[in-house]
């Protein structure tokens, strides 16, 4: 889908152990699948359906998305650091796409 862009926010540096705040959003239209066009028929759903967050190979977060949710989903969640890694983020569409981005963190 055009137009869609993941934006992340993570710090750069954490001590180990150090709990650290993640802020992402993504731009999204999150059509529900219920509201008309100007010629009366159904907008076809589109949404984001999952979200995760790994920090290496271990699962920090992972969300079901249902059509409710506003366009441009935003999530801040906390994550503690063991060690410096990489985080990845991936956001699942309806047609199979799926929008990933990762960020760095070091050891301060």
């Amino acid at each position: 889908m055009d137009g869609v862009k993941p934006r992340v926010k993570v710090p750069k540096t954490a001590a180990a152990g150090d709990v650290v705040t993640i802020k992402t959003l993504i731009s999204h239209p999150m059509e529900s699948g219920q509201r008309k066009a100007q010629d009366g028929s159904l907008i076809p759903r589109q949404i984001i359906n999952r979200f995760t967050c790994h920090f290496e190979d271990a699962l920090v977060i992972d969300v079901a998305i249902d059509p409710a949710v506003a366009t441009n989903p935003y999530f801040e969640f906390d994550a503690k650091v063991g060690g410096a890694g990489v985080f990845r983020f991936a956001w699942h569409d309806d047609d199979g796409s799926v929008y990933e981005d990762s960020q760095p963190i070091s050891l301060a």
